[in-house]
């Protein structure tokens, strides 16, 4: 038992994270993102993300961008909208964390981002990227996304998932998840609407 005060000092010292996915859940959802023109918030984003760094969360952007492998886009327009939406949040007080993104798809064109990797949703290897970067409290953690691969990302994580109907997500929960073992732990009509019921879970201790 010796020892007990500094474990608790360290482990009051981590900070509850919501992963968050970029198309269709931030911005609106028009396929490939392949000119920073095409990157438009959706309504309230900037709120949601605001209330979760109000409360002690750290917001951090977890998204597949396999249009790099593909040969639709070069990494640098990746990093350049990604630069726009922190930028438009900054503007309107929101603030991300972390921008964590996988370029790879296994079929790709570009040989060297033609791979099979971990980082891939639904593969955990972006959130496992965030956890080296911040002292994430994982138990208090949360996926926001509007695909069934963001649930099953969650999943592998030991966390719990929130499916919003932005983007992908009525067409998710409608056809998709009926054939799914994984089931979002709330439905959201949109981020805001996710955002506040995960401070609210948070609480009351639900976790």
């Amino acid at each position: 038992m010796g020892g007990g005060a500094e474990e608790r000092d360290e482990k009051d010292m981590k900070s509850p994270a919501v992963f968050l996915d970029r198309d269709g859940t931030i911005n609106e959802q028009m396929g490939y993102i392949n000119h920073v023109s095409r990157f438009v918030l959706l309504p309230r984003v900037a709120r949601a993300i605001k209330m979760l760094n109000d409360n002690g969360y750290k917001s951090v952007v977890v998204s597949n961008q396999s249009g790099v492998a593909r040969g639709y886009f070069p990494l640098e327009l990746v990093h350049e909208v990604n630069h726009v939406m922190e930028d438009l949040l900054w503007k309107e007080g929101a603030k991300l964390d972390g921008t964590y993104f996988c370029p790879h798809h296994p079929q790709g064109l570009i040989p060297e981002y033609a791979i099979a990797c971990d980082c891939r949703k639904p593969g955990n290897g972006l959130i496992t990227l965030a956890k080296r970067d911040f002292d994430i409290d994982m138990n208090k953690s949360f996926v926001v996304g509007d695909r069934c691969q963001d649930l099953e990302m969650a999943e592998r994580s030991g966390l719990q998932g929130v499916l919003v109907l932005t983007g992908y997500g009525k067409g998710e929960r409608d056809y998709l998840l009926p054939k799914k073992h994984v089931k979002p732990t709330y439905v959201a009509e949109d981020l805001l609407d996710g955002v506040r019921w995960i401070i609210d879970s948070g609480k009351k201790g639900t976790r």
